[in-house]
């Protein structure tokens, strides 16, 4: 064999490789969402239609918790820092969120449950993190989450004698939705219309 068809099948087998690799890569995300959802590995939660478990004797505290991505203009906290709650029980809690700024802002939850174990047990049946948050210039809003703590939790040797849970979320500002920002855009237009017809 030539160096040339060496150095040929070298490329090929390289671009091969990099093929592969960026397969796995768009793959991963997903899979590990998946895994996560279905595990509650990492913290991630379990989601539901109703709260159909029955309801036990025992009780949780759900302590809630508020951050921001850097570069997110908004303020946001939870209404309520704790709750004690029964296992199998709804409850219902509220995020504030106030875009102090005088232009529309887009923005995406994302969320984990501390002990990450529990996050198996932690059900939401309703939830703001569930769609983007478009906030108008100087809009506050109050954002509720409904869940419930599955009461197989008390069955879990790993997290089943956990006396507290922590739900955190954090605020990701994105890019406005397009009717969103054709609104902006309208909005802007007119307004440079009525000042140069003044």
């Amino acid at each position: 064999m030539t160096d040339r068809a060496r150095n040929r099948l070298t490329l090929a087998r390289l671009a091969a490789v990099v093929a592969a690799m960026c397969a796995a890569s768009w793959a991963f995300v997903p899979l590990y969402d998946w895994f996560c959802r279905v595990t509650g590995f990492g913290g991630a939660t379990v989601r539901a239609e109703t709260a159909d478990a029955e309801i036990s004797d025992r009780t949780v505290t759900v302590r809630f918790d508020a951050s921001r991505e850097r570069g997110m203009p908004w303020d946001f906290r939870p209404v309520e820092r704790r709750m004690d709650i029964r296992l199998g029980e709804s409850g219902l809690a509220f995020y504030e969120a106030y875009n102090p700024t005088d232009a529309a802002v887009a923005g995406a939850a994302s969320f984990n449950v501390h002990p990450f174990g529990a996050g198996a047990y932690f059900v939401k049946i309703d939830c703001f993190c569930f769609e983007e948050q478009v906030l108008q210039p100087g809009e506050r809003v109050r954002m509720p989450v409904s869940f419930f703590v599955d009461p197989e939790i008390a069955d879990d040797a790993e997290v089943g004698s956990v006396g507290t849970i922590t739900l955190s979320y954090t605020f990701h500002r994105v890019d406005l939705p397009q009717e969103e920002t054709r609104e902006a855009a309208s909005l802007e237009e007119s307004a440079g219309h009525s000042f140069k017809d003044g």
